[in-house]
């Protein structure tokens, strides 16, 4: 985590343009601009700065003040977070939704019309970029149908629901195609393997092997591809946050980027990269609970 926010330190001091003049504007003088630089720190030496920076991320967990609107990064990220997060646990659940049912028809009706339907829809769904999803959603569900709104989040009953569901759409119907495919080539694995068969032998309903035996061992690889498309899921959630018109970590960070408010930008970062971590750490505690082999015992065997 701290080499992102380390790596973002230094490539964004390579990025062309003052903060100081983008605050003032074009007509800014000189002194007024060198008055601020001064005041915000920035006319110190690189290794000043980083030092500056490196000792308030230790000391108080924070990537330092906005240099726009002097507030701190730490409390303007506590502020959009609870929407940026809320549209990745959204999405999460709407790509599982979407993906096991339509694996499980493929994998069961193998080269058959349901399954050559599945194989083609996630390689149309892997070849849109997000921002075109997500731009169809609002002209189909918003402007043609009008049942859900567009811009912000709504306060009422049920309001943030029905606000948030179409950016998780969006992206939960970028997430769903690899995990589609993955659990589909799993599913046929573990359907012609020999337990699989015995049940079958023994009269044991389909639906009850489906549900206790091949979903649980098809279902871990797919589960590792889910944390491994975290970073994925997070700069989809920010690039979808901008098409909607949502206030969250997306729109933070681009107009932090346009205005070169670095704290902001590396607290954002460092956020993104916590976040990964988090959802990594849940999906193989979550692995370890379904398979009882990843699990360690207490001597130390696997």
């Amino acid at each position: 985590m701290l080499g992102v926010v380390v790596a973002v330190f230094f490539l964004l001091r390579l990025v062309p343009g003052d903060p100081a003049r983008m605050i003032l504007g074009e007509r800014a003088t000189p002194e007024s601009i060198a008055a601020l630089q001064e005041q915000l720190g920035l006319n110190l030496p690189l290794w000043q700065q980083f030092w500056d920076f490196l000792t308030q991320l230790v000391t108080q967990f924070d990537t330092g003040d906005s240099l726009v609107t002097g507030t701190s990064s730490r409390l303007l990220i506590a502020e959009r977070a609870p929407v940026s997060l809320g549209i990745v646990v959204f999405a999460v659940v709407l790509a599982i939704l979407i993906a096991v049912p339509l694996a499980v028809a493929a994998a069961r009706n193998r080269d058959g019309w349901a399954d050559h339907v599945v194989r083609i829809l996630p390689t149309v769904g892997m070849g849109m970029p997000l921002f075109w999803i997500g731009l169809l959603l609002i002209i189909v569900f918003a402007v043609q149908l009008h049942w859900f709104p567009v811009g912000g989040v709504g306060s009422g009953p049920g309001e943030p629901l029905r606000s948030l569901f179409l950016p998780a759409l969006a992206v939960a119907l970028g997430l769903a195609p690899p995990l589609i495919r993955s659990l589909r080539a799993q599913l046929i694995e573990v359907f012609e393997a020999d337990f699989v068969t015995t049940f079958r032998a023994a009269r044991v309903p389909e639906r009850r092997i489906l549900g206790r035996h091949v979903l649980r061992n098809a279902v871990l690889p797919t589960l590792t591809l889910l944390s491994v498309s975290t970073a994925y899921l997070i700069g989809g959630t920010l690039v979808v946050e901008k098409v909607f018109g949502i206030n969250g970590l997306g729109t933070l960070l681009f107009q932090s980027i346009g205005s070169r408010d670095f704290p902001v930008v590396q607290g954002v970062a460092l956020y993104c990269a916590i976040l990964v971590v988090i959802v990594t750490t849940v999906a193989g505690a979550l692995a370890a609970l379904l398979d009882p082999r990843l699990r360690t015992t207490k001597g130390g065997r696997s």
